[in-house]
């Protein structure tokens, strides 16, 4: 495609005068596993999101399963979440054993419906799971007194948020525990994989440690049954090289996001939406049409990129055809059907901003 969904080639030229140096004396050092870098980017991260813990691991789906395992939650156990999400975040919920319950989401900001939310908390919830789906923080004040109310757990999928703000707080400072994830086409993404949990509270962050660690707190002595779930030394150093950078590459994504409004302005479609509660930081810039195929088929003829996230909401899931048998959530089947992701990132340039409109203006004339 002429133009990509992202762009990572271009982000990695401007980084590579400092960033490669760092990997040549991280490889140097040949402390590969749990080294200076890997303790450096979580103090690093734990200040910059506004939090005391952060505990880096694998990917972001371990980074799920670490909160939830931490949490003690198991069978018996039901997590409210919502349909319209990456798989990972209800494979969590599974891996420990526990039960997902769905609930539909709102229609302009693709997150969990607050209210039916509250109608779906019964006498075996345990947790509430709101996503920050495509950098658009959910409305956490209200899923906070929820969680009060009935004594329940509040775990926040951040990964999609690095950097947004939500009430002047950042995502992943506000739950009990949180998870992020670095996959490469993240706002902040290393060069493989990569994940992170938060947390304010000791012993939270003590028992994460040791799961991600085989159990183990001193080598060779394991206290519970773990996993090996660790950030590896050189990804630490390519993620320490772009946080300082992170707060830039969001503005430049709403820079987009903001000329996208405007170039698609009056058009039968639906833009992205920004409640005036969080800082929306456009992992994604997802637009609904009843047109999407058609609109998709323009954009590939002009060789520009476009992605559908997600095609197939979770309750409709072959995986989940038993759990979810008989629900259905009618906004989350809707945005599924008519959602169309357009190309995205920092140094995407006005001019490819401009023709991708105008592309789209042509499809719906």
């Amino acid at each position: 495609m002429r133009i990509p969904m992202v762009d990572l080639a271009t982000q990695y030229r401007e980084l590579k005068p400092q960033l490669e140096p760092a990997l040549l004396a991280a490889l140097e050092a040949t402390q590969f596993i749990l080294g200076p870098n890997v303790q450096a980017f979580e103090a690093e991260a734990a200040a910059y999101l506004g939090v005391k813990h952060a505990i880096s691991c694998a990917n972001g789906t371990d980074a799920l399963h670490l909160a939830l395992r931490a949490l003690g939650l198991g069978p018996g156990d039901e997590v409210i979440t919502t349909p319209f999400t990456f798989i990972a975040t209800a494979e969590a919920i599974a891996y420990v054993g526990a039960k997902t319950v769905f609930v539909d989401i709102d229609p302009r900001s693709f997150n969990l419906d607050v209210e039916q939310v509250a109608r779906a908390i019964g006498p075996r919830t345990k947790a509430l799971l709101p996503v920050h789906l495509f950098g658009q923080p959910a409305n956490m004040a209200p899923l906070q007194a929820l969680a009060q109310q009935h004594g329940l757990h509040l775990i926040e999928d951040c990964a999609q948020s690095f950097g947004a703000r939500v009430a002047g707080r950042m995502t992943g400072s506000i739950g009990d525990v949180s998870a992020f994830s670095f996959f490469p086409s993240k706002n902040l993404g290393c060069y493989g994989d990569g994940g992170m949990v938060t947390t304010q509270s000791d012993a939270l962050a003590e028992t994460l440690r040791m799961l991600r660690n085989h159990g183990s707190k001193v080598r060779y002595y394991h206290d519970i049954i773990g996993y090996n779930s660790r950030l590896d030394e050189l990804q630490a150093v390519v993620l320490r090289a772009k946080l300082p950078r992170i707060d830039h590459y969001n503005q430049q994504r709403r820079r987009v996001a903001q000329r996208y409004q405007a170039g698609l302005a009056g058009l039968p479609l639906q833009t992205p939406f920004e409640d005036g509660i969080g800082q929306h930081v456009y992992h994604q810039y997802t637009l609904l049409c009843e047109r999407r195929d058609a609109l998709q088929q323009a954009l590939s003829a002009a060789q520009i990129a476009s992605a559908i996230y997600y095609p197939v909401p979770l309750h409709q899931q072959k995986v989940f055809a038993a759990e979810a048998a008989g629900q259905s959530f009618p906004v989350t089947e809707s945005v599924a059907r008519c959602c169309l992701s357009l190309p995205i990132y920092p140094e995407l340039s006005d001019a490819a901003i401009d023709e991708v409109c105008a592309v789209i203006r042509q499809a719906l004339a």
